[in-house]
Protein backbone atom coordinates (compact mmCIF):
# COMPACT_ATOMS: atom_id res chain seq x y z
CA UNK A 1 0.00 0.00 0.00
CA UNK A 2 1.60 3.47 -1.18
CA UNK A 3 0.64 6.36 1.23
CA UNK A 4 1.11 10.03 -0.46
CA UNK A 5 1.05 12.71 2.32
CA UNK A 6 -0.55 15.84 1.27
CA UNK A 7 -1.18 19.49 3.63
CA UNK A 8 -5.01 18.80 3.65
CA UNK A 9 -5.69 15.07 3.18
CA UNK A 10 -3.70 11.82 2.41
CA UNK A 11 -4.34 9.42 -0.49
CA UNK A 12 -3.72 5.95 -0.14
CA UNK A 13 -3.26 3.69 -3.22
CA UNK A 14 -4.89 0.90 -2.93
CA UNK A 15 -4.04 -0.95 -6.35
CA UNK A 16 -2.70 -0.43 -9.55
CA UNK A 17 -4.47 -2.44 -12.30
CA UNK A 18 -4.37 -2.83 -16.34
CA UNK A 19 -7.77 -3.11 -18.41
CA UNK A 20 -7.70 -4.69 -21.55
CA UNK A 21 -10.22 -5.22 -23.90
CA UNK A 22 -11.99 -8.60 -23.64
CA UNK A 23 -12.43 -9.36 -27.47
CA UNK A 24 -8.69 -8.82 -28.44
CA UNK A 25 -6.54 -12.18 -28.24
CA UNK A 26 -2.74 -11.67 -28.49
CA UNK A 27 -2.86 -13.67 -32.01
CA UNK A 28 -4.60 -10.27 -33.19
CA UNK A 29 -1.99 -8.63 -35.31
CA UNK A 30 -1.39 -5.12 -33.78
CA UNK A 31 -3.43 -2.10 -35.80
CA UNK A 32 -1.52 0.68 -36.30
CA UNK A 33 -3.29 4.21 -36.83
CA UNK A 34 -1.88 7.06 -37.93
CA UNK A 35 -3.06 10.49 -36.69
CA UNK A 36 -4.40 13.07 -39.51
CA UNK A 37 -3.48 16.48 -40.20
CA UNK A 38 -6.22 17.60 -37.37
CA UNK A 39 -4.69 15.06 -34.57
CA UNK A 40 -1.30 16.71 -35.26
CA UNK A 41 -2.66 20.23 -34.23
CA UNK A 42 -3.55 19.00 -30.79
CA UNK A 43 -0.39 17.97 -29.42
CA UNK A 44 0.55 15.21 -26.79
CA UNK A 45 -1.55 17.12 -24.06
CA UNK A 46 -3.00 15.29 -21.11
CA UNK A 47 -6.77 15.53 -20.82
CA UNK A 48 -8.52 15.25 -17.47
CA UNK A 49 -12.64 14.62 -16.48
CA UNK A 50 -13.12 15.04 -12.98
CA UNK A 51 -16.76 13.56 -11.72
CA UNK A 52 -17.86 13.12 -8.43
CA UNK A 53 -20.43 10.82 -7.04
CA UNK A 54 -22.43 11.28 -3.54
CA UNK A 55 -23.31 8.30 -1.12
CA UNK A 56 -26.09 6.54 -2.05
CA UNK A 57 -28.05 3.65 -0.55
CA UNK A 58 -28.37 1.62 -3.75
CA UNK A 59 -23.98 2.55 -4.16
CA UNK A 60 -23.17 -0.95 -2.46
CA UNK A 61 -19.81 -1.50 -1.48
CA UNK A 62 -16.51 -0.04 -3.32
CA UNK A 63 -14.59 -3.60 -4.29
CA UNK A 64 -17.91 -4.21 -6.42
CA UNK A 65 -18.07 -0.35 -7.75
CA UNK A 66 -14.66 -1.10 -8.76
CA UNK A 67 -15.37 -4.43 -10.01
CA UNK A 68 -18.29 -3.20 -12.06
CA UNK A 69 -16.66 -0.55 -13.41
CA UNK A 70 -13.26 -2.43 -14.75
CA UNK A 71 -15.53 -5.08 -16.50
CA UNK A 72 -17.62 -2.73 -18.46
CA UNK A 73 -14.44 -1.19 -18.98
CA UNK A 74 -13.10 -3.83 -20.74
CA UNK A 75 -16.49 -4.13 -22.34
CA UNK A 76 -16.16 -0.24 -23.64
CA UNK A 77 -12.27 -1.02 -24.81
CA UNK A 78 -13.94 -3.78 -27.56
CA UNK A 79 -15.35 -1.05 -29.26
CA UNK A 80 -12.80 1.83 -28.88
CA UNK A 81 -9.60 -0.23 -28.85
CA UNK A 82 -7.67 2.55 -30.17
CA UNK A 83 -7.82 3.52 -26.59
CA UNK A 84 -6.14 0.22 -25.14
CA UNK A 85 -3.06 1.04 -27.38
CA UNK A 86 0.07 3.02 -27.16
CA UNK A 87 1.42 6.23 -28.45
CA UNK A 88 4.81 6.14 -30.23
CA UNK A 89 7.04 8.58 -32.26
CA UNK A 90 7.72 7.37 -35.35
CA UNK A 91 11.37 8.28 -36.01
CA UNK A 92 11.01 9.68 -39.16
CA UNK A 93 8.39 11.79 -39.32
CA UNK A 94 8.72 12.66 -35.68
CA UNK A 95 4.81 12.47 -35.36
CA UNK A 96 2.39 10.22 -33.02
CA UNK A 97 1.32 7.22 -34.09
CA UNK A 98 -0.88 4.69 -32.12
CA UNK A 99 -0.21 0.56 -31.70
CA UNK A 100 -3.64 -1.27 -31.21
CA UNK A 101 -2.14 -3.63 -29.14
CA UNK A 102 -4.54 -3.70 -26.95
CA UNK A 103 -1.82 -2.72 -23.79
CA UNK A 104 -5.01 -1.69 -21.50
CA UNK A 105 -5.58 0.75 -19.46
CA UNK A 106 -4.61 1.80 -16.13
CA UNK A 107 -7.00 1.80 -13.50
CA UNK A 108 -5.68 3.10 -9.89
CA UNK A 109 -7.76 2.29 -6.72
CA UNK A 110 -7.56 5.10 -3.97
CA UNK A 111 -9.44 6.17 -0.69
CA UNK A 112 -9.22 9.97 0.59
CA UNK A 113 -8.82 10.10 5.07
CA UNK A 114 -11.32 12.73 4.65
CA UNK A 115 -15.32 13.45 3.40
CA UNK A 116 -16.03 14.31 -0.06
CA UNK A 117 -17.83 18.00 1.69
CA UNK A 118 -14.14 18.59 2.71
CA UNK A 119 -12.72 18.83 -0.60
CA UNK A 120 -11.70 21.92 -1.97
CA UNK A 121 -13.97 22.12 -5.18
CA UNK A 122 -12.70 25.82 -5.78
CA UNK A 123 -8.90 25.70 -5.74
CA UNK A 124 -8.89 22.52 -8.38
CA UNK A 125 -5.28 22.74 -8.59
CA UNK A 126 -4.60 22.21 -4.99
CA UNK A 127 -7.27 18.76 -4.54
CA UNK A 128 -6.36 17.19 -8.01
CA UNK A 129 -2.74 17.89 -8.87
CA UNK A 130 -0.79 14.77 -8.18
CA UNK A 131 -3.66 13.74 -5.51
CA UNK A 132 -6.93 12.74 -7.41
CA UNK A 133 -5.17 12.39 -10.95
CA UNK A 134 -2.16 10.31 -11.24
CA UNK A 135 -0.31 10.47 -14.24
CA UNK A 136 1.83 7.38 -16.37
CA UNK A 137 2.53 8.65 -20.04
CA UNK A 138 2.98 5.06 -20.87
CA UNK A 139 -0.76 4.78 -21.00
CA UNK A 140 -3.37 6.90 -22.87
CA UNK A 141 -5.91 6.58 -20.73
CA UNK A 142 -5.88 6.58 -16.74
CA UNK A 143 -8.54 6.31 -14.80
CA UNK A 144 -8.34 6.52 -10.57
CA UNK A 145 -11.40 5.87 -8.45
CA UNK A 146 -11.13 7.30 -5.58
CA UNK A 147 -13.49 6.61 -2.08
CA UNK A 148 -14.40 8.75 0.46
CA UNK A 149 -14.92 8.14 4.53
CA UNK A 150 -18.00 9.02 3.72
CA UNK A 151 -18.51 6.59 1.11
CA UNK A 152 -18.43 8.97 -1.70
CA UNK A 153 -16.82 8.22 -5.07
CA UNK A 154 -14.71 10.78 -7.53
CA UNK A 155 -13.24 9.41 -11.34
CA UNK A 156 -10.89 11.21 -12.85
CA UNK A 157 -10.29 10.14 -16.56
CA UNK A 158 -7.20 10.93 -18.17
CA UNK A 159 -6.72 10.88 -22.04
CA UNK A 160 -3.79 11.79 -24.36
CA UNK A 161 -5.35 14.31 -26.93
CA UNK A 162 -3.98 11.98 -29.46
CA UNK A 163 -7.04 10.08 -28.82
CA UNK A 164 -9.18 12.33 -29.68
CA UNK A 165 -11.06 15.65 -28.38
CA UNK A 166 -13.90 16.45 -26.18
CA UNK A 167 -16.74 15.54 -28.50
CA UNK A 168 -14.87 11.61 -28.86
CA UNK A 169 -14.23 11.46 -24.90
CA UNK A 170 -17.48 12.35 -24.36
CA UNK A 171 -18.77 9.36 -26.57
CA UNK A 172 -16.17 7.20 -25.19
CA UNK A 173 -17.82 8.04 -21.37
CA UNK A 174 -21.14 8.04 -22.52
CA UNK A 175 -20.85 4.39 -24.13
CA UNK A 176 -19.01 3.16 -21.13
CA UNK A 177 -21.72 4.21 -18.67
CA UNK A 178 -24.20 2.77 -21.03
CA UNK A 179 -22.39 -0.27 -21.15
CA UNK A 180 -21.85 -0.31 -17.24
CA UNK A 181 -25.83 0.23 -16.76
CA UNK A 182 -26.50 -2.91 -19.01
CA UNK A 183 -27.68 -1.01 -22.09
CA UNK A 184 -26.57 -1.28 -25.69
CA UNK A 185 -23.78 1.97 -26.61
CA UNK A 186 -26.17 4.39 -28.72
CA UNK A 187 -23.16 6.11 -30.93
CA UNK A 188 -21.06 3.08 -32.30
CA UNK A 189 -17.46 4.77 -32.77
CA UNK A 190 -15.84 5.03 -36.35
CA UNK A 191 -12.42 4.81 -35.85
CA UNK A 192 -11.03 5.18 -39.07
CA UNK A 193 -9.09 8.75 -39.16
CA UNK A 194 -8.33 9.20 -42.64
CA UNK A 195 -11.69 9.07 -44.12
CA UNK A 196 -13.03 12.21 -43.82
CA UNK A 197 -9.75 14.11 -42.49
CA UNK A 198 -7.87 13.67 -46.34
CA UNK A 199 -6.22 16.81 -48.33
CA UNK A 200 -7.16 17.85 -51.35
CA UNK A 201 -4.60 17.70 -54.59
CA UNK A 202 -2.82 19.87 -54.75
CA UNK A 203 -3.69 21.81 -51.32
CA UNK A 204 -4.33 25.25 -51.20
CA UNK A 205 -5.64 27.68 -47.95
CA UNK A 206 -5.99 30.66 -46.91
CA UNK A 207 -3.11 32.95 -45.87
CA UNK A 208 -5.42 33.64 -42.60
CA UNK A 209 -4.17 30.03 -41.51
CA UNK A 210 -0.34 31.72 -41.35
CA UNK A 211 -1.41 34.23 -38.55
CA UNK A 212 -3.60 31.83 -35.96
CA UNK A 213 -0.98 28.24 -36.35
CA UNK A 214 2.94 27.37 -36.45
CA UNK A 215 5.30 24.88 -37.69
CA UNK A 216 6.91 24.35 -33.86
CA UNK A 217 9.23 21.88 -32.14
CA UNK A 218 9.59 19.84 -28.83
CA UNK A 219 11.80 23.09 -27.17
CA UNK A 220 9.35 25.47 -28.47
CA UNK A 221 6.74 24.12 -26.47
CA UNK A 222 9.30 23.42 -23.39
CA UNK A 223 10.37 27.39 -24.16
CA UNK A 224 6.58 28.85 -23.73
CA UNK A 225 7.50 31.77 -22.12
CA UNK A 226 6.93 32.54 -18.62
CA UNK A 227 4.09 34.23 -17.28
CA UNK A 228 1.35 34.30 -14.94
CA UNK A 229 -1.23 31.86 -16.19
CA UNK A 230 -0.95 29.79 -13.13
CA UNK A 231 -4.57 30.37 -11.46
CA UNK A 232 -6.92 26.84 -11.42
CA UNK A 233 -10.39 27.53 -10.32
CA UNK A 234 -13.71 26.36 -10.81
CA UNK A 235 -16.85 28.65 -10.91
CA UNK A 236 -20.57 28.20 -10.71
CA UNK A 237 -22.82 30.53 -12.67
CA UNK A 238 -26.59 30.77 -12.38
CA UNK A 239 -28.63 30.37 -15.00
CA UNK A 240 -30.54 33.29 -14.15
CA UNK A 241 -26.94 35.59 -14.60
CA UNK A 242 -26.07 33.87 -17.80
CA UNK A 243 -29.66 34.89 -19.23
CA UNK A 244 -28.73 38.72 -18.05
CA UNK A 245 -25.91 38.43 -19.91
CA UNK A 246 -27.67 37.21 -23.06
CA UNK A 247 -30.29 40.22 -22.87
CA UNK A 248 -27.80 42.88 -22.10
CA UNK A 249 -25.43 41.52 -25.45
CA UNK A 250 -28.71 41.02 -27.54
CA UNK A 251 -29.45 44.75 -29.16
CA UNK A 252 -31.47 46.06 -32.02
CA UNK A 253 -33.29 42.57 -32.75
CA UNK A 254 -30.24 40.77 -32.98
CA UNK A 255 -29.92 37.80 -30.15
CA UNK A 256 -26.72 36.52 -29.42
CA UNK A 257 -26.02 33.15 -27.94
CA UNK A 258 -25.14 32.13 -24.71
CA UNK A 259 -21.72 31.79 -25.04
CA UNK A 260 -21.41 34.75 -27.14
CA UNK A 261 -22.45 36.81 -24.88
CA UNK A 262 -20.43 35.25 -22.18
CA UNK A 263 -17.22 35.79 -24.06
CA UNK A 264 -17.70 39.25 -24.81
CA UNK A 265 -18.38 39.68 -20.70
CA UNK A 266 -14.98 38.27 -20.32
CA UNK A 267 -13.69 40.08 -22.91
CA UNK A 268 -14.25 43.15 -21.67
CA UNK A 269 -12.87 42.52 -17.77
CA UNK A 270 -9.97 40.69 -19.12
CA UNK A 271 -9.10 43.77 -20.83
CA UNK A 272 -8.99 45.65 -17.73
CA UNK A 273 -6.30 43.45 -16.32
CA UNK A 274 -3.66 43.21 -19.05
CA UNK A 275 -0.91 45.22 -19.01
CA UNK A 276 -0.31 48.60 -20.69
CA UNK A 277 2.51 47.80 -22.15
CA UNK A 278 -0.48 46.30 -24.87
CA UNK A 279 -2.11 48.05 -27.03
CA UNK A 280 -4.42 44.77 -27.77
CA UNK A 281 -5.89 41.59 -26.41
CA UNK A 282 -7.09 38.66 -27.70
CA UNK A 283 -9.49 35.62 -27.04
CA UNK A 284 -10.12 32.45 -28.67
CA UNK A 285 -13.05 30.01 -29.39
CA UNK A 286 -12.17 26.24 -29.77
CA UNK A 287 -14.60 25.01 -32.21
CA UNK A 288 -15.76 21.14 -33.60
CA UNK A 289 -15.71 20.71 -36.73
CA UNK A 290 -17.57 17.84 -37.42
CA UNK A 291 -20.64 19.37 -38.09
CA UNK A 292 -19.26 22.08 -40.49
CA UNK A 293 -17.40 19.30 -42.94
CA UNK A 294 -21.02 17.11 -43.23
CA UNK A 295 -23.84 19.91 -42.46
CA UNK A 296 -26.00 17.92 -44.23
CA UNK A 297 -25.24 14.21 -43.37
CA UNK A 298 -24.13 14.43 -39.76
CA UNK A 299 -21.79 11.76 -40.73
CA UNK A 300 -19.07 12.52 -38.63
CA UNK A 301 -21.14 12.72 -35.35
CA UNK A 302 -19.70 9.04 -34.13
CA UNK A 303 -15.59 9.78 -35.34
CA UNK A 304 -13.42 9.26 -33.21
CA UNK A 305 -10.09 11.65 -33.28
CA UNK A 306 -9.22 15.44 -33.21
CA UNK A 307 -12.01 17.72 -35.32
CA UNK A 308 -11.00 21.24 -33.59
CA UNK A 309 -9.98 24.39 -34.89
CA UNK A 310 -9.46 27.81 -33.13
CA UNK A 311 -11.24 30.96 -33.78
CA UNK A 312 -9.23 34.21 -32.82
CA UNK A 313 -10.78 37.61 -32.31
CA UNK A 314 -8.23 40.47 -31.63
CA UNK A 315 -9.00 43.73 -30.11
CA UNK A 316 -7.84 47.06 -29.00
CA UNK A 317 -8.08 47.81 -25.09
CA UNK A 318 -10.03 50.55 -24.84
CA UNK A 319 -12.54 49.52 -27.57
CA UNK A 320 -12.72 47.19 -25.40
CA UNK A 321 -13.13 48.57 -22.31
CA UNK A 322 -15.26 51.57 -23.94
CA UNK A 323 -18.01 49.57 -26.14
CA UNK A 324 -21.00 48.41 -25.16
CA UNK A 325 -21.33 44.66 -24.46
CA UNK A 326 -24.02 44.32 -27.47
CA UNK A 327 -21.14 45.69 -29.44
CA UNK A 328 -18.42 43.28 -27.94
CA UNK A 329 -20.80 40.71 -28.57
CA UNK A 330 -20.94 41.39 -31.98
CA UNK A 331 -16.93 41.11 -32.65
CA UNK A 332 -17.41 37.93 -30.84
CA UNK A 333 -19.79 36.71 -33.58
CA UNK A 334 -17.55 37.94 -36.55
CA UNK A 335 -14.70 36.20 -35.18
CA UNK A 336 -16.58 32.71 -34.37
CA UNK A 337 -18.60 32.99 -37.62
CA UNK A 338 -15.04 32.75 -39.76
CA UNK A 339 -14.70 28.93 -38.77
CA UNK A 340 -17.83 27.75 -38.34
CA UNK A 341 -17.93 26.60 -42.10
CA UNK A 342 -16.90 23.66 -44.14
CA UNK A 343 -13.90 25.64 -46.17
CA UNK A 344 -12.33 26.79 -43.48
CA UNK A 345 -11.63 23.32 -42.07
CA UNK A 346 -11.01 22.14 -45.77
CA UNK A 347 -8.61 24.97 -45.72
CA UNK A 348 -6.85 23.60 -42.20
CA UNK A 349 -6.32 20.04 -43.33
CA UNK A 350 -4.14 21.76 -46.13
CA UNK A 351 -2.12 23.97 -44.18
CA UNK A 352 -1.04 21.05 -42.14
CA UNK A 353 -0.03 18.94 -44.96
CA UNK A 354 1.69 21.89 -46.72
CA UNK A 355 3.74 21.70 -43.26
CA UNK A 356 4.29 18.18 -42.03
CA UNK A 357 5.79 16.45 -41.38
CA UNK A 358 6.84 17.40 -37.25
CA UNK A 359 4.66 19.71 -34.92
CA UNK A 360 2.07 21.93 -35.69
CA UNK A 361 0.12 24.11 -33.03
CA UNK A 362 -1.53 27.45 -32.74
CA UNK A 363 0.47 30.59 -31.62
CA UNK A 364 -1.56 31.24 -29.04
CA UNK A 365 -0.63 27.91 -27.37
CA UNK A 366 2.71 28.82 -27.63
CA UNK A 367 2.55 32.58 -25.82
CA UNK A 368 3.53 33.97 -29.48
CA UNK A 369 0.28 35.74 -29.97
CA UNK A 370 0.16 38.58 -26.95
CA UNK A 371 -2.41 38.65 -24.04
CA UNK A 372 -4.80 36.01 -25.32
CA UNK A 373 -7.67 33.92 -22.99
CA UNK A 374 -9.31 30.70 -24.85
CA UNK A 375 -12.52 29.53 -24.32
CA UNK A 376 -14.18 25.73 -24.72
CA UNK A 377 -17.39 25.21 -24.62
CA UNK A 378 -19.48 21.48 -24.49
CA UNK A 379 -22.74 21.83 -23.93
CA UNK A 380 -23.66 18.46 -25.20
CA UNK A 381 -20.87 16.67 -23.16
CA UNK A 382 -22.39 13.85 -21.31
CA UNK A 383 -22.62 15.23 -17.32
CA UNK A 384 -25.40 14.40 -15.07
CA UNK A 385 -25.92 11.53 -17.26
CA UNK A 386 -22.94 9.63 -16.70
CA UNK A 387 -24.24 7.08 -14.79
CA UNK A 388 -22.23 3.64 -14.07
CA UNK A 389 -24.34 2.21 -12.16
CA UNK A 390 -24.17 3.62 -8.29
CA UNK A 391 -26.29 6.86 -9.26
CA UNK A 392 -25.41 10.39 -11.17
CA UNK A 393 -22.88 12.52 -10.73
CA UNK A 394 -23.35 15.67 -8.94
CA UNK A 395 -19.87 17.35 -10.81
CA UNK A 396 -18.57 16.86 -13.85
CA UNK A 397 -16.00 19.02 -15.02
CA UNK A 398 -12.58 19.30 -17.09
CA UNK A 399 -9.47 19.88 -15.39
CA UNK A 400 -5.42 20.53 -15.81
CA UNK A 401 -2.45 19.04 -15.19
CA UNK A 402 -0.39 21.11 -17.39
CA UNK A 403 2.10 23.41 -15.85
CA UNK A 404 2.85 25.78 -18.48
CA UNK A 405 0.71 26.95 -20.44
CA UNK A 406 0.90 30.30 -23.27
CA UNK A 407 -2.85 31.48 -22.89
CA UNK A 408 -5.56 31.91 -20.77
CA UNK A 409 -8.04 29.02 -21.18
CA UNK A 410 -11.53 28.67 -20.01
CA UNK A 411 -14.08 25.67 -20.23
CA UNK A 412 -17.77 25.81 -19.83
CA UNK A 413 -19.90 22.33 -18.80
CA UNK A 414 -23.65 22.40 -18.08
CA UNK A 415 -24.27 22.07 -14.29
CA UNK A 416 -25.48 18.43 -13.25
CA UNK A 417 -28.16 19.92 -11.63
CA UNK A 418 -30.26 20.56 -14.72
CA UNK A 419 -31.76 24.06 -14.02
CA UNK A 420 -29.47 25.38 -16.87
CA UNK A 421 -26.59 26.50 -14.69
CA UNK A 422 -22.96 26.06 -15.25
CA UNK A 423 -19.56 24.54 -14.23
CA UNK A 424 -16.81 26.45 -15.31
CA UNK A 425 -12.97 25.72 -14.82
CA UNK A 426 -10.06 27.74 -15.20
CA UNK A 427 -6.53 28.40 -15.80
CA UNK A 428 -5.75 32.34 -15.79
CA UNK A 429 -3.64 34.64 -13.90
CA UNK A 430 -4.19 36.50 -10.70
CA UNK A 431 -5.49 39.61 -11.81
CA UNK A 432 -7.95 37.78 -14.29
CA UNK A 433 -8.86 35.70 -11.41
CA UNK A 434 -9.27 38.83 -9.05
CA UNK A 435 -11.44 40.66 -11.61
CA UNK A 436 -13.69 37.67 -12.31
CA UNK A 437 -14.82 37.74 -8.96
CA UNK A 438 -14.73 40.91 -7.46
CA UNK A 439 -16.70 42.55 -10.85
CA UNK A 440 -19.83 44.14 -9.09
CA UNK A 441 -21.89 42.46 -11.91
CA UNK A 442 -20.07 39.11 -11.41
CA UNK A 443 -21.63 35.95 -12.51
CA UNK A 444 -18.41 33.97 -11.44
CA UNK A 445 -18.99 32.01 -7.92
CA UNK A 446 -16.31 30.09 -6.64
CA UNK A 447 -17.84 26.58 -6.43
CA UNK A 448 -18.36 25.22 -2.81
CA UNK A 449 -20.14 22.41 -1.30
CA UNK A 450 -23.42 24.32 -1.42
CA UNK A 451 -23.75 24.39 -5.01
CA UNK A 452 -23.26 21.01 -5.48
CA UNK A 453 -25.91 19.99 -2.86
CA UNK A 454 -23.29 18.08 -0.59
Amino acid sequence: METSRYDHFDIQIIEKSIVKATNITPDDPPQLIFLSNLDLLSGRFPVTYFYVYPTSPHSGCFSLIIQSLKESLADTLNYFYPFAGRIVTNPKTDEPEIICDNSGCLVIEAHANIPLASLDFYNLDKSLQGKLVSMNHEFPLQVQVTVYTCDSISITFTFDHALGDASAFGNFLRSWSQIARGKPILDVPMLKRNKFITPRFPPSYSKYLDDVFISCSIKDILDIPANDISVKRLYHIDAKDIDRLQRLASAEGVKRTKIEAFSAYIWKLMATTVSEANTNCKMGWLVDGRTRMFPQTNSMSNYIGNVLSVAIGDASLIDLKQRSLSDVGETVHGAISKVTNESHFLDLIDWVECHRPGLMLAKIVLGKAGPCLVLSSAGRFPVAELDFGFGAPILGTVCSTINKIGTGYMNQRPSARGDGSWVVSAIVWPALALALESDPNTVFQPMTTYHLGL
